[in-house]
C-alpha cells in the first residue's frame, strides 16, 4: 500500500516517539519509518526553549527541517522532549516571519519616527543605525547607547555583542533578559560561594531521597526535569518525599507528598524558621566539623530599598508618575515597620512603628559570630512564621504548623539526601538575593549542599542564561568568566585578549535592564537595540517604557524572527536568523555546555545576531569610539587614540578589524573537514541568497570560521580559573559537557574534593584535610561586626576557601493588598508557551491548545466578586488593567486573596498591571507579587 508525506512523517514520529519511551516497535511501522527518513539528515541540537538544556534531534529536507525527535543519546531527556520541544522547527515557519528590514518612513522616503513601517535593505538600515548612534554618543556619551541582550543569544551571539558594546562603544548599559530571571540567583552565588552556577547536577534527582521545589512549577516549566523526578518518586515512593512550597496549587503539586501554600514573599520566613529548628531544636543536627571548616557567619544592611525610582530622577520630578503609583515608589526612600515584620527586624535594632530610611541595594557585607547569627533566628518560631506566612485563609493554622514541622524535619533526619529546587519565585523577589542565600544556610548547616544527591539548586529559565548572560558575561557590570568591569585587573586581562589600548573599557557598569528603560525615559539612553527578547513585552509597568520609546527624542532597533511587541514599539525591525538557521551554543542549568550546526539556510534576507553585529562595527572606526568621554559620575574615560596608534592601529581602522578579523583570520574555513563539512555557512561563506550585506554588495561570506573564532577566544577566559570549556571541535562529537571540564573531564559536583579538581587542588595546596573548598575567590576579605553593622576596629577578615551562612530576615514587600486594591497578582508562565509567546503562538498547535491568557481565581473570590467563569474581568493596579477571562478550574488553583495570570499573551497585556521593584542588590523584577483589584468587565 503506498504512503503519503503526511503518513511517512507520521510513521517515523511514532516509531522515534515510542522508542524514546521504551515501547516494542512493530516491524511494519519499523519499516515505514525507515523508508519515510531514507532522503533525510539527522543531526543533533540543542532545544531552543528553557535552561534544562534538553538534546534534540533535526531531519533537514531540501533545505527544511521536517523533523523533531529527542536525541537518546542526550544525557539530560534521554530521547524525550516536552510539548514545546516537538516543535522547535515549527517556531521558524510562521506565517508573517520578518524577512527584510523595515524602517519608519514619511512618504518621501526618510525615516520619520511617525511614519509607517517599509522595507530597506541592509545597507540603509545600517545607514541609519550608524547616523542614530553616533549621534547619541554625542550627547550622552557611552551610556547613551544600550542594548537589551538576552539569555537566549547563543554563545558566539553573545559574546560578539559584548566585544562591541563594552570593546567598541564602551559602554556598558548592555544587560540580558535573563537579569529578570536569574540575577538574584547569581547574587546569591557570588554572596555565598564567591563565584556564579550551581555546585551540583541534574544527577542529584537520580540520587536523593527528598525533592523540595521552592516557588517553582517544574511539571510546566522544567516538564523533562520534572519527568525524572517523577521516576524517582515513583521508583520508592515510601522512601522518596516530594514536597511543594508555593503560593498556588499547580500541576507540579499533584505529585506531592504534602504541599505549602504560604502568602508572598514570607519563604524568607519558612527558611529561618527550618534553621531556627535546627539551631534551636536540633543542635545535635549541625555538622560543626564541617561548618568550623568551612563556613563562615555573615549579615548585611537591612534598609536597602525596593529597587525602584528614587527621589530627584528627572522622571519623578517631571511628573510622569501618578499619585497612585508614587504610593508605592515613596516607599523606595522610606517606610514603616509593620507589624508583621516587626519581629524578624528586631534583631537588627527595629520595632514596630519605626521610620526604616532606604539606602539604595548594596552588597557589603560582614562576618559576625553563631551567637549573633543564632540572634537572628530567635524570632522565627513555629508560632510566628505560621502567623505570617500561612497563605491559604481556608487552611487550618494547626495544619498549617504540622506541615512546616514535617518540612523541617525532612531536612534535618540525619541520612535522608535533600536538594531544594527553585525557579523564579525565589529569583523574582525584592529580597530575592537574600531568600537565595537561605537556601544554602540550611544545606550548609547539615552538611548537605555539594554533595551527591543533596543540595540547594537554582534552575535557569532560559536556554542559555547560564551560557551566554552569565558565562559570557552579557551583564551590563561583568566580563566573561566571573570577571567584572569594575575590577581594574580584569578589566586589563580583557583589554589584553581583545587587543585593546589599556584604559579602553569602562569600569562603570550600573545599567541594568531597568535602569536602561529608565534611562531612555529619563531622556538619557538616545539609542537601544534588542536583541533576541522582547523587553517592551517582558518588562513590568510596561506603559512607561513604551510611551517613552515612541514620544522621546531616540532611535530603537529591534532584532527578531517575529514581529511582536517590541518590534512595533521600534524606529527600525531587522530579520534575525532563527536558532537552526546558524551555528550556536547554548550553556544549560547544570553548567552543560552544547554546540549544534546551521541546519538550514535563513528564510529572506535575515541574517544572525553575530552578522548583524560585525556588519554594524564596520561602521566605527578608532576616531569616531575612542577619544574621551566624562560620565555621569564625572568619571572620565581617556582618550586612547594615541596608544591604539602604538598598537599599529590608524584612526581609520574599523572596529570589525581590532575586534573580529584581525585575530579571526587565525581560525580557517575547511568544509572538507568535521564539523564543517556538509552543513551550511552563511556567516563565514555566505549562502546561495546572496543577501546584500551593510556595504549593498552580496555578501560573500568573512572568510574565516567565525563560530570557532568567538568560542575559542571566550573560551580562554575561563581556562585555568575553574571555568575550563573543552574545544570548539569536542563539542561536535558530544551531548555536551558540565564545566569545568579538566583532561577532558567534566565536573559533577563543584566545590567537593572527590568530585573537583579545583576543590581538590586548593585544599591539598592549604594544607588542610577538608572534603570540601568554596574557592570563589569573590568578597573573600571582609568586615567583622554585628547584626547591627560592621566594626572597622576589628579589622578585616580572610575567608580563602570558605563559603557564607546569612542572616537575613524576613521583610514586607513594598505593595501588599489593601482596601483600594484586595488581590495579590502573580505572574509566570504555562507548559504550552515560551516567554511572550512571539515564536509558540505562532505554532497552530501550541495556540490552539492555550489561545489567551487566562486570570486564574479561586472559586469563592469569583462568586464574591460576581463573576462565573468564562467571563471577562479587569486586573487593575496603581500602574495599569488589563482584560482577561475568569477561569476557576484547572491547572492553577490559586487560594482565596491571589489571582496568577500568565505573561504570553500580548492580548492581556498584563505586564502593564505589575510593579517594577526589584531586589536591590541583584536589580531583578519581582513579577510575583503586586496588589491588585478585580471587577467585572
Amino acid at each position: 500500500m503506498s504512503l503519503n508525506r503526511r503518513d511517512f512523517l507520521k510513521s517515523s514520529a511514532a516509531v522515534a516517539a515510542a522508542s524514546a519511551v521504551g515501547i516494542a516497535i512493530p516491524q511494519e511501522a519499523q519499516a515505514k519509518a525507515k523508508e519515510a527518513e531514507s532522503d533525510w539528515r539527522w543531526d543533533k541540537a540543542a532545544c531552543r526553549f528553557c535552561g534544562t538544556g534538553c538534546g534534540i534531534m533535526l531531519a533537514t529536507k531540501e533545505g527544511r527541517i521536517v523533523a523533531v525527535k529527542g536525541d537518546p543519546a542526550a544525557p539530560v531527556n534521554r530521547g524525550l522532549n516536552c510539548i514545546k520541544g516537538y516543535f522547535n522547527a515549527k517556531i521558524m515557519y510562521g506565517a508573517d516571519r520578518l524577512k527584510t528590514p523595515l524602517l519608519r518612513m514619511n512618504d518621501k522616503g526618510e525615516f520619520d519616527k511617525h511614519g509607517k513601517f517599509k522595507p530597506v535593505s541592509w545597507q540603509r538600515a545600517f545607514d541609519e543605525m550608524e547616523k542614530h548612534a553616533k549621534k547619541a554618543l554625542k550627547e550622552s556619551g557611552p551610556e547613551g547607547v544600550a542594548v537589551f541582550a538576552s539569555g537566549q543569544y547563543t554563545v558566539m551571539e553573545g559574546y560578539a555583542a559584548q566585544k562591541m558594546m563594552k570593546g567598541g562603544f564602551r559602554s556598558n548599559a548592555i544587560d540580558p533578559n535573563a537579569r529578570h530571571c536569574m540575577a538574584s540567583a547569581v547574587v546569591g552565588f557570588y554572596q555565598t560561594f564567591g563565584v556564579d552556577e550551581p555546585s551540583g547536577c541534574y544527577d542529584d534527582i537520580e540520587i536523593t531521597d527528598t525533592i523540595v521545589t521552592w516557588g517553582s512549577n517544574m511539571a510546566e516549566m522544567h516538564p523533562i526535569l520534572w519527568s525524572r523526578v517523577t521516576d524517582r518518586k515513583l521508583s520508592n515512593p515510601d522512601r522518596v518525599k516530594v514536597v511543594n512550597i508555593q503560593t498556588y496549587t499547580h500541576r507540579t503539586c499533584d505529585l506531592g507528598d504534602f504541599n505549602i501554600i504560604f502568602s508572598p514573599s514570607t519563604d524568607l520566613a519558612i527558611w529561618n524558621y527550618i534553621a531556627h529548628e535546627i539551631v534551636y531544636n536540633h543542635p545535635e543536627a549541625i555538622d560543626w566539623d564541617f561548618v568550623k571548616e568551612n563556613i563562615v557567619f555573615t549579615a548585611g544592611p537591612v534598609n536597602i530599598g525596593y529597587g525602584m525610582r528614587r527621589a530627584g530622577e528627572k522622571s519623578l520630578k517631571e511628573g510622569k508618575y501618578t499619585a497612585k503609583e508614587m504610593e508605592t515608589i515613596s516607599k523606595e526612600m522610606s517606610k514603616k515597620v509593620s507589624a508583621k515584620e516587626a519581629p524578624a527586624l528586631a534583631p537588627y535594632g527595629y520595632k514596630e512603628g519605626d521610620t526604616m530610611k532606604n539606602t539604595p541595594g548594596t552588597l557589603k557585607h560582614w562576618k559576625i559570630s553563631f551567637e549573633e547569627y543564632k540572634k537572628s533566628l530567635e524570632p522565627f518560631t513555629l508560632d510566628y512564621v505560621a502567623k505570617i506566612a500561612k497563605g491559604d485563609p481556608n487552611e487550618s493554622i494547626d495544619s498549617f504548623k504540622k506541615k512546616l514541622k514535617m518540612l523541617a524535619d525532612l531536612y534535618i533526619e540525619k541520612d535522608r539526601k535533600v536538594v531544594s529546587f527553585w525557579t523564579m519565585g525565589m529569583n523574582q523577589h525584592t529580597r530575592g538575593t537574600w531568600v537565595n542565600t537561605l537556601s544554602y544556610n540550611v544545606h550548609f548547616l547539615l552538611n548537605k549542599q555539594a554533595l551527591p544527591g543533596n543540595g540547594a539548586f537554582s534552575l535557569t529559565g532560559q536556554p542559555s542564561a547560564c551560557g551566554t548572560a552569565r558565562e559570557v558575561g552579557t551583564f551590563c557590570h561583568r566580563l566573561p568568566a566571573d570577571m567584572m568591569v569594575k575590577n581594574p585587573k580584569h578589566r586589563a586581562h580583557a583589554e589584553k585578549v581583545w587587543g585593546l589600548p589599556a584604559g579602553t573599557l569602562n569600569p562603570v557598569g550600573n545599567q541594568h535592564i531597568m535602569k536602561i528603560h529608565r534611562d531612555i525615559e529619563d531622556g538619557v539612553v538616545k539609542f537601544a537595540w534588542v536583541n533576541v527578547c522582547n523587553p517592551y513585552q517582558d518588562s513590568a509597568s510596561a506603559k512607561h517604557w513604551i510611551k517613552a520609546a515612541r514620544e522621546m527624542d531616540n532611535f530603537i532597533v529591534t532584532s527578531d524572527g517575529y514581529p511582536g511587541i517590541s518590534a512595533m514599539v521600534s524606529d527600525l525591525v531587522l530579520p534575525s536568523a532563527m536558532i537552526y538557521e546558524k551555528w550556536g551554543a547554548y550553556g544549560n542549568a547544570e553548567r552543560r555546555t552544547q554546540h549544534w550546526r546551521q541546519q538550514v539556510l535563513p528564510v529572506g534576507e535575515a541574517m544572525s545576531d553575530t552578522w548583524q553585529w560585525m556588519e554594524f562595527s564596520k561602521r566605527f572606526t578608532v576616531k569616531d569610539l575612542w577619544g574621551e568621554y566624562t560620565l555621569r559620575n564625572g568619571k572620565k574615560l581617556p582618550n586612547v587614540i594615541e596608544d591604539a596608534k602604538k598598537m599599529g592601529y590608524k584612526e581609520d581602522t574599523t572596529m570589525f578589524e581590532i575586534l573580529y578579523a584581525n585575530k579571526g583570520k587565525e581560525y580557517k574555513i575547511d568544509t572538507s573537514k568535521f564539523p564543517q563539512k556538509g552543513f551550511d555557512n552563511s556567516e563565514c561563506l555566505g549562502d546561495s541568497r546572496n543577501v546584500k550585506g551593510g556595504d549593498g554588495k552580496v555578501f560573500k561570506g568573512y572568510g574565516f570560521m567565525v563560530h570557532e573564532y568567538l568560542f575559542e577566544e571566550y573560551a580562554s577566559f575561563g581556562r585555568g580559573h575553574g571555568h575550563d570549556l573543552a574545544p570548539f571541535e569536542v563539542y561536535h562529537k558530544v551531548r555536551g559537557l558540565k564545566w569545568p571540564v579538566v583532561d577532558g573531564k567534566e565536573t559533577q559536583w563543584r566545590f567537593n574534593v572527590k568530585y573537583d579538581p579545583y576543590a581538590a587542588k586548593a585544599v591539598k595546596k592549604s594544607g588542610s584535610k577538608s572534603t570540601h573548598a568554596f574557592y570563589g575567590p569573590l568578597a573573600k576579605n571582609i568586615l567583622q561586626g554585628t547584626l547591627t553593622g560592621p566594626d572597622k576596629k576589628l579589622g578585616k577578615f580572610a575567608l580563602p576557601n570558605k563559603a557564607k551562612i546569612f542572616a537575613r530576615p524576613y521583610m514586607d514587600p513594598p505593595e501588599m493588598p489593601d482596601e483600594n486594591y484586595d488581590t495579590w497578582l502573580c505572574t509566570g508562565r504555562v507548559l504550552e508557551h515560551w516567554h511572550s509567546g512571539t515564536m509558540t503562538m505562532r505554532v497552530p498547535e501550541l495556540f490552539r491548545a492555550v489561545p489567551e491568557a487566562l486570570c486564574y481565581m479561586n472559586p469563592k473570590d469569583a462568586k464574591a466578586k460576581g463573576v462565573k467563569r468564562g467571563e471577562l474581568v479587569w486586573v487593575e493596579s496603581r500602574r495599569g488593567k488589563v482584560k482577561a477571562r475568569v477561569e476557576t478550574r484547572g491547572r492553577n488553583r490559586p487560594p482565596q486573596g491571589l489571582v496568577f495570570v500568565p505573561w504570553f499573551d500580548e492580548k492581556v497585556f498584563i505586564n502593564k498591571v505589575c510593579l517594577d521593584a526589584t531586589c536591590p542588590m541583584s536589580k531583578q523584577t519581582d513579577f510575583k507579587k503586586c496588589a491588585v483589584k478585580i471587577t467585572k468587565a
